[in-house]
């Protein structure tokens, strides 16, 4: 055997022999990077508090990561991107006028209980990051709903609290949401550019887009889950949410408001909770769309994409093992009956 050939072994594996220099970590730090847009617009909009709450909740997500895995001498993989976005999600999930505890143990549940008890990156069943929020709106309700309006203001830490769009949609119907703008045409622009009461998330419709943009070109995500997520919820607005009857919705109000297209694009989309198979994202992205409208028009609270990706994650395995594709010539077993 050649000096070469000792040094660089042959190494045969089975196929599909596909060669690639993505990893985990460039995959993780690329969706932080497509966050950014956003988040430099929760901080134009709510100013430092943005800034104290997101950096709190990456803060928390990366030292418990690291912390834990010290503690069970287990390889340390709080620098590969998501720890950090798992933070940097669950801030931006988040009011910002909300105290300093809140984001702190949200984070803690969400990367130590919902992520590393399960195992770790990979194994955890449910999107951490919507965990560490649902804990947090059942543990202080009030506190999580309460919405400070966006200032355009660096420099003010305080701000008045009002409802959200959907919140306003939902109390007291889409004529006074109207008014409350001005006009239609203002409300769309208020919500595509972000100059509207909610999460820090919710700041900018139009940088989220962006943002999913980058993913789509990159081809970490594909269109099936967002796209069918998006669509549902158009398609059962326009049919249902209209107080005339049938056909009176306005899809736009419900596309652009909320956490949809945040769930959409960068939650609904987690490689670890979601579908593999490009059928069954399909079927995931369409019962996230139904839960969320079915939340959003008959439920109790406004908003429902946070529990319609929870639900539906409890379900894509049992999706993946009903639309894989059968083996080209493999027989079904049949059971042999006793005489």
């Amino acid at each position: 055997m050649s000096t070469e050939a000792k040094t660089h072994p042959l190494v045969v594996s089975v196929s599909p022999h596909v060669r690639g220099e993505e990893s985990i970590s460039k995959i993780m730090w690329t969706v932080n990077f497509a966050l950014l847009p956003a988040f430099i617009m929760s901080v134009y909009y709510f100013g430092p508090r943005a800034l104290y709450v997101t950096g709190l909740c990456i803060l928390t997500a990366v030292l418990s990561e690291h912390i834990y895995q010290k503690a069970l001498n287990k390889k340390v993989t709080s620098n590969d991107g998501s720890a950090f976005l798992t933070g940097l999600l669950l801030g931006m999930n988040l009011p910002s006028g909300i105290p300093f505890y809140i984001p702190v143990t949200g984070s803690f549940v969400a990367v130590v209980i919902t992520k590393m008890l399960f195992g770790g990156l990979g194994y955890n069943i449910f999107n951490p990051a919507l965990i560490g929020r649902a804990f947090l709106l059942i543990t202080w309700p009030k506190l999580m709903t309460k919405w400070p309006m966006p200032t355009a203001n660096f420099l003010e830490m305080d701000a008045k609290t009002t409802a959200t769009p959907l919140g306003l949609l939902k109390e007291e119907g889409l004529a006074k949401l109207i008014e409350h703008f001005g006009d239609k045409a203002a409300l769309y622009k208020s919500l595509l550019f972000g100059s509207t009461a909610g999460s820090l998330g919710e700041t900018s419709a139009i940088a989220l887009l962006l943002g999913a943009a980058i993913l789509l070109y990159k081809r970490y995500i594909t269109w099936h889950i967002p796209f069918s997520f998006l669509g549902t919820v158009a398609l059962a607005a326009w049919i249902f949410g209209g107080k005339e009857g049938l056909f009176t919705g306005d899809p736009v109000i419900h596309l652009l408001s909320g956490g949809l297209i945040l769930g959409a694009f960068f939650m609904a989309t987690d490689y670890v909770t979601c579908p593999t198979i490009r059928k069954g994202q399909l079927i995931f992205g369409v019962g996230c769309g139904a839960i969320t409208m079915l939340i959003r028009l008959k439920g109790g609270f406004p908003e429902g994409v946070m529990f319609a990706i929870l639900l539906m994650n409890c379900f894509a395995p049992l999706i993946d093992r009903n639309v894989r594709p059968k083996q080209f010539g493999a027989v079904k077993a049949v059971k042999e009956v006793k005489k």
